[in-house]
């Protein structure tokens, strides 16, 4: 399909149109080839998806395995991705460790079913080692020009990373996300009559009811669309609704949906395995009216006031990544941190909620330096007396500009301000001392020199792992570090 293209591109450009490693094409003739599906597309009438694949946690691959090995598993998830498309859709690489896929001719939801199975297949091949995380965009729904699908198909992605990653997300429309969008409910059921009768009694008060015969449809709905909440039958064929339910609170992207069970069974031990499966809220068939709609009402208000809160830590997460769009040289830096101190907290069995600020901590604890200047971020020598102490306040700039989100954060925002103090008194901002520096500022503040050290820098090139393991041991022995969690991340990444 594209062969005059290729054609074409060898001679104007006068070099080869693939990329050496994979064997996919390049991001330049990805560009041109992405210029001619909008032409064609719009000559034609017909849709097309953008799909952006990235394997998660690559550079800690790398890290572990060598680029040698990282290498390899980019040329088997390359060989993955042109297996599974059609002769008339084309795969490039977009960059380092990002793909990109045009499918001619197909619209977001037949995007979905052809990615979830790239997904899915990539997992299995590596026994759940390698992961990928998967952003959609389409013409013409999300986009009517080549850079307008391409942003909406990075801002698909980074909503699959911060969702958890291994997962598919599309490009939020703007009536998606529009304030004045209805509320969505699902309602499960294999009975139609059952269906008919919810649906009923909620498309009068505005409901957008959408409608499931079975726990696989429901799940297939959920992953395509944002929903506010579940009406669940429980004795389903196949799939029943402890499985459904199971299954999607156990997920990142879906565990805050409220699920409402609603049963003809009204013994105890039916209620207990709804509990155990994570059920919100149960109604007894045929539901009461009243009752039905006063618990609806109750559970979209706590979802719409966790989306308001899912929303104001997506708004640090983009900061987090305009900080790192300033300084070339930490780029991947705040998500490396993160999983790193993630890792670490698992091996010395912290507790998940003491694990998961902490994660969310990796991600933003540089966000200050959004109030740094970029000559002072990539300056290729040291740092004057001046621009340290300028550099040293992304500290207290990030505490500021997370502290009006306290309640949710908490100890995140103890990370946040105290990441650079050390144990003897010589960090900042504050000189905290010994037991004043909390224990997860000393975890952050131990994988947040680690990734430093090797990493490339404006003033020194990426020290080997043992050179950097040296340093931290160093720091530990002169009371810098805390030598408990030296130690575990040295047993750790050797």
């Amino acid at each position: 399909m594209y062969r005059q293209l290729m054609e074409e591109y060898e001679h104007e450009i006068n070099s080869h149109f693939t990329d050496s490693l994979t064997g996919l094409f390049n991001h330049g003739f990805f560009q041109t080839a992405l210029d001619l599906e909008f032409k064609r597309s719009k000559r034609h009438m017909t849709p097309f998806a953008l799909a952006l694949i990235d394997i998660d946690l690559f550079s800690t691959y790398n890290r572990l395995y060598g680029h040698v090995e990282g290498d390899r598993m980019l040329k088997d998830i390359a060989g993955l991705i042109k297996d599974s498309i059609r002769e008339m859709d084309l795969a490039a690489r977009y960059s380092g460790d990002v793909f990109a896929v045009v499918l001619t001719r197909t619209d977001a939801d037949q995007a979905l079913t052809t990615m979830e199975r790239i997904r899915q297949a990539a997992g299995e091949r590596s026994n759940g080692e390698i992961t990928l995380s998967i952003g959609i965009a389409s013409y013409p729904r999300d986009a009517l020009s080549p850079e307008g699908i391409i942003s909406k198909a990075q801002e698909a992605l980074f909503q699959a990373k911060i969702s958890g990653k291994n997962r598919v997300d599309f490009s939020k429309t703007e009536k998606e996300t529009g304030e004045e969008q209805k509320h969505r409910i699902l309602v499960v059921d294999d009975e139609p009559r059952n269906l008919k009768l919810l649906e009923a009694l909620l498309l009068p008060l505005d409901y957008d009811v959408i409608k499931a015969g079975g726990g696989e449809e429901a799940l297939s709905i959920v992953s395509r669309m944002e929903v506010d909440l579940i009406l669940l039958d429980v004795m389903m064929p196949g799939m029943n609704g402890y499985e459904v339910c199971r299954r999607l609170k156990g997920n990142e992207s879906t565990r805050l949906i409220p699920i409402v069970m609603v049963t003809a069974l009204n013994d105890m031990d039916a209620k207990i395995r709804g509990i155990e499966a994570g059920v919100d809220d149960f109604i007894t068939k045929p539901p009461n009216k009243l009752e039905l709609l006063t618990r609806i009402k109750n559970l979209i208000r706590v979802k719409s006031l966790n989306n308001n809160l899912t929303s104001l830590k997506s708004v640090l997460f983009s900061l987090a990544n305009a900080v790192e769009a300033k300084d070339a040289y930490t780029r991947g830096h705040v998500w490396r941190v993160s999983e790193t101190a993630v890792a670490l907290c698992k091996k010395m069995g912290l507790s998940e909620k003491t694990i998961k600020a902490i994660k969310l901590a990796g991600i933003i604890h540089d966000i200050g330096k959004i109030g740094v200047p970029e000559n002072i971020l990539n300056k290729p020598g040291p740092l004057d007396p001046v621009e340290r102490e300028i550099m040293q306040r992304h500290a207290q700039i990030g505490y500021k500009i997370c502290l009006p989100l306290k309640k949710t954060l908490g100890i995140a925002l103890d990370i946040i301000r105290h990441h650079h103090e050390k144990l003897d008194g010589s960090g900042f901002p504050n000189g905290l001392k010994g037991e004043e520096v909390s224990l997860g500022a000393r975890i952050m503040a131990v994988v947040d020199i680690y990734d430093a050290l090797v990493s490339d820098r404006p003033y020194r090139k990426a020290m080997t792992k043992q050179k950097a393991l040296e340093i931290l041991r160093e720091e530990a022995a002169e009371g810098k570090l805390d030598s408990r969690i030296v130690e575990a991340l040295i047993e750790m990444v050797q």
